[in-house]
């Protein structure tokens, strides 16, 4: 199966998953840990239900753009702090694992700017607010399965990327302004 295929078929299942009554951040999660090999149980797909709606419907962070973050963080996050005696040692070496280049951050970062460039927000409650009165009508389950399958195909495309390529890319919009 080619990269390609590979992407497509992550897209397509979290694409079904939501006819099949997952919310928004579980069908990324599921679609990513039935197809991937994450090194995680099946079981830790439960971490996603809380963020379907924004976070139980608070309508903050889409939950399919969660889902993708959790997803690409099961293959591309970091197991745990690095080894050493000194906490201060650890610190700057903890620092470098994140802002660095490579850095994680720079992986994760592409996720959000992204999911924005496409869908011009990354908030549930702007990315929904024409359906507020009609909450799952029609129109409104056919955008959020759109969103899900270009989320899915987020993951996908990062998962399936280099991780050292990926994280020594230039940062994109971000809080501390950041650039290379």
């Amino acid at each position: 199966m080619t990269r390609e295929e590979k992407i497509e078929e992550i897209r397509q299942r979290a694409r079904k998953n939501f006819s099949l009554g997952y919310n928004c951040a579980e069908c990324v999660t599921e679609a990513v840990f039935s197809l991937v090999d994450t090194g995680l149980p099946p079981a830790a797909q439960k971490c996603a239900t809380g963020f379907g709606g924004g976070i139980g419907l608070f309508g903050d962070t889409c939950g399919a753009l969660a889902g993708c973050v959790m997803a690409v963080g099961a293959v591309h996050g970091r197991p745990g702090l690095p080894e050493g005696e000194d906490p201060k040692d650890v610190a700057k070496k903890s620092k470098q694992q994140l802002y660095g280049k490579p850095g994680a951050y720079r992986i994760f970062n592409q996720i959000p700017n992204r999911f924005k460039q496409k869908f011009n927000h990354t908030l549930c409650r702007e990315l929904t607010q024409k359906w507020q009165s009609e909450w799952l009508c029609r129109d409104h389950a056919l955008f959020c399965r759109e969103v899900i399958t270009d989320a899915a195909g987020i993951a996908a495309d990062l998962i399936l990327s280099d991780k050292n390529e990926l994280a020594a890319k230039a940062f994109g919009s971000n809080v501390e302004n950041l650039k290379d």
